[in-house]
């Protein structure tokens, strides 16, 4: 994409990140936010975590070893997962909550065959679980952990990976 994904211009306004923080505030208003790499240029008060530059997975093992504060679950979102709304979010956060009430799994969408961990919702209780981890992919991350896979969201979780992706999703 020529450069850093979290900063792109989002056509609604702000950045790409600073479009999920908004989307976020919007169905949890009180939900903690963490960053893993550098700060939003639309959002500089949100705390952030060094990412290492290994892959999410590394950088999910990171954030999770610096001890986040206790909640339920989280949102675990890329930043090139531009197209969510407030509404999609909140009916997924819905879905998540229904098939997993106490926050004990990886709840996460699967599309096409496609497994999505990166817009699902993980557990507050498998945090420490995750600091354990070994590997250096998202597939290590998931051995061992408890997973429940629901088929979609397949629009709001897709990827803007490449030039020809951001255009297809303005269409």
């Amino acid at each position: 994409m020529g450069g850093p994904k979290h900063d792109r211009p989002h056509p609604q306004g702000g950045s790409w990140g600073g479009h999920l923080v908004k989307v976020f505030r919007d169905v949890a208003p009180q939900g903690p936010v963490v960053l893993l790499g550098s700060t939003l240029p639309d959002h500089p008060e949100l705390p952030a975590v060094e990412d290492p530059r290994q892959g999410p997975a590394v950088a999910l093992r990171t954030w999770a070893t610096s001890q986040p504060v206790r909640v339920r679950r989280w949102w675990v979102v890329a930043c090139d997962q531009v197209a969510w709304t407030a509404a999609e979010l909140r009916a997924w956060w819905e879905e998540a909550e229904v098939c997993d009430p106490n926050g004990q799994s990886w709840v996460m969408g699967s599309a096409e065959g496609q497994t999505q961990p990166l817009g699902g919702f993980l557990g507050g209780d498998l945090v420490p679980r995750l600091a354990k981890t070994e590997g250096r992919s998202l597939r290590d991350l998931l051995n061992g952990l408890p997973v429940v896979l629901r088929e979609g969201p397949a629009s709001s979780g897709k990827d803007i990976d490449a030039p020809e992706d951001l255009e297809s999703w303005g269409e």
